[in-house]
């Protein structure tokens, strides 16, 4: 799944090449990726509308639109945004017209267009289907996405707050750096190496936790995110930039996703669990309980 490094990523990069530009017509072969309203109802309320800044809340796109209008993207597991040109067929999927990255296999899951008035599109590939569309009044989008529920976000967090959010859960702090009502933007792949970095164990309780130990996940939740930015995120999975390509964390991972291979500090095995339903890795030696 995107995580904050990703989708910042795709907010920087669409922001570079699609504000202030006009929405002339959008098209789906999966209507249901809209939420909220039927697809009809979404085309009429978004056409005409001009784009005129992006941010991003949690893993969350927002596209400010004219008129207080906002345009919520979640990528959920496989999406990602990209901006090219493409066929928009009756029937069977959108083709990619510039070539190069864009025409690659995992590209090619295309669920939704925007087409801009320049001529160019920024298209939504998700191979699960289980990305999401919101469009609404900026407060209404809020509302309905519980903003108001999620928590600051882990570029922005302080080490006092990491603190006191620590000092309050008995839950394992892989669960805590997973949750977006108590941190915002992190999630699997981050989890794990920010863990592995601090010499913590997953499994740890949040509140088990000393001072030093919370120093230590604070500086390495900032060095983890400031570098996966800086690489464009991950991409040893379906996330591509905005023009399709690869981003270079992957190439740079710690942890995630390197089961049995040797620890790069200790060159131990490194182990896979099970946390509340999700994968942890873990170095036995290195981040021992």
């Amino acid at each position: 799944m995107p995580e904050l490094p990703e989708v910042e990523s795709t907010v920087r990069g669409l922001s570079q090449l699609v504000t202030g530009r006009k929405i002339t017509d959008v098209w789906s072969d999966w209507p249901k990726i809209v939420r909220g309203k039927d697809f009809k109802s979404f085309q009429k309320g978004i056409i005409g509308r001009k784009i005129v800044s992006l941010s991003r809340r949690a893993k969350n796109i927002l596209f400010h639109l004219d008129e207080d209008f906002l345009l919520l993207v979640h990528l959920k597991m496989t999406g990602h945004l990209m901006v090219g040109q493409w066929t928009l067929p009756d029937k069977g999927a959108a083709q990619a017209i510039d070539g190069g990255a864009l025409s690659e296999k995992v590209n090619g899951y295309i669920h939704m267009i925007l087409v801009l008035d320049d001529g160019r599109m920024i298209a939504l590939s998700d191979l699960r289907k289980f990305a999401k569309v919101r469009l609404g009044k900026e407060s209404e989008v809020f509302k309905e996405e519980k903003f108001d529920q999620i928590g600051p976000e882990a570029t922005e967090i302080t080490l006092l707050e990491l603190s006191k959010l620590a000092s309050k859960s008995k839950k394992a702090i892989k669960s805590v750096l997973m949750d977006q009502e108590k941190i915002a933007g992190i999630g699997n792949i981050y989890s794990d190496d920010i863990l592995w970095k601090a010499k913590i164990n997953p499994l740890r309780p949040a509140l088990s936790l000393t001072d030093k130990e919370i120093k230590d996940l604070f500086e390495a939740i900032k060095s983890i995110l400031s570098l996966a930015l800086k690489l464009r995120g991950t991409s040893i999975s379906d996330y591509r930039d905005v023009f399709g390509e690869k981003g270079g964390y992957g190439d740079q991972r710690l942890i995630y996703r390197r089961d049995k291979e040797p620890c790069k500090r200790c060159g131990s095995s490194i182990k896979r669990i099970k946390i509340g339903g999700r994968s942890a890795r873990y170095c036995p030696i290195c981040q021992k309980i």
